[in-house]
């Protein structure tokens, strides 16, 4: 069991922090503020450009860690309450009933697992010119195989 005294986040808690009030406690109940998607791993110039696309659109990220590539949406869960509590916590989906918050964002940001991370578009714009040499160029090549 963690208390409020070893934990970084919440040094003020004197309560013991149990899973059944972790969520409670947890600024902004992070897990509940994103979905992440699965994608397949971007090799070429094309796959980074509409890795670029799906980040030009607002509240959109994408990371790399030991599992894969993803894109992050980050959209809170229309049933979270204020409170950090589930507003239909009876009849969540199975995801959220599988979900253990153990060892979760409350204890350590994820970002601190991702081997890439990309907050926007003009990180991963950065990111794919240090990459590939001819970045600027991908619009002339691509122009030339549709003709």
């Amino acid at each position: 069991m963690m208390t409020a005294k070893n934990t970084l986040r919440s040094p003020k808690i004197k309560q013991p922090i149990t899973p059944e009030n972790k969520c409670s406690f947890c600024p902004g109940t992070k897990c509940c503020s994103y979905l992440t998607q699965s994608i397949d791993t971007p090799r070429n110039m094309e796959d980074f450009d509409l890795l670029l696309w799906q980040l030009a659109h607002q509240n959109m990220e994408a990371y790399k860690d030991e599992d894969g590539w993803f894109l992050m949406v980050l959209n809170r869960c229309q049933f979270l309450h204020d409170d950090g509590r589930c507003g239909i916590y009876e009849t969540r989906p199975q995801l959220c009933r599988d979900y253990s918050n153990d060892f979760c964002e409350f204890d350590a940001p994820a970002e601190e697992g991702f081997e890439y991370y990309f907050r926007n578009y003009d990180e991963l714009d950065a990111y794919c010119r240090k990459r590939f040499k001819k970045w600027d160029k991908r619009f002339k090549k691509w122009a030339k195989g549709k003709k």
